[in-house]
């Protein structure tokens, strides 16, 4: 059941106003019992709505080679080639 603006703008307001939901029906002139339902009800559809995939597009960076700069003001550059197990060696050699 899709819940109206109506109750999903007075769950909202409930949820931000850090009030207990008897408090906030009680300013708001709701019935207790129904607005518990209907927050029911808008717990469950928020449990069902599944994730989506968002399609991104990455752009290939024009880089050439990689430099590492040590503290000790040391750099080296590397190939955007290199091994990655050989660059993992080489910073644990580092470290």
């Amino acid at each position: 059941m899709a819940l109206s603006t109506h109750w999903v703008n007075h769950i909202e307001a409930w949820q931000h106003s850090g009030l207990r939901q008897s408090v906030h029906c009680r300013e708001q002139n709701l019935n207790y019992n129904t607005f518990s339902a209907r927050l029911s009800d808008y717990r469950k559809a928020q449990t069902q709505a599944l994730p989506t995939l968002i399609p991104v597009q990455v752009e290939v960076s024009a880089a050439e080679s990689i430099v590492l700069k040590h503290a000790k003001g040391h750099h080296v550059d590397l190939p955007v080639s290199i091994s990655a197990v050989w660059l993992a060696e080489l910073l644990r050699c580092l470290d």
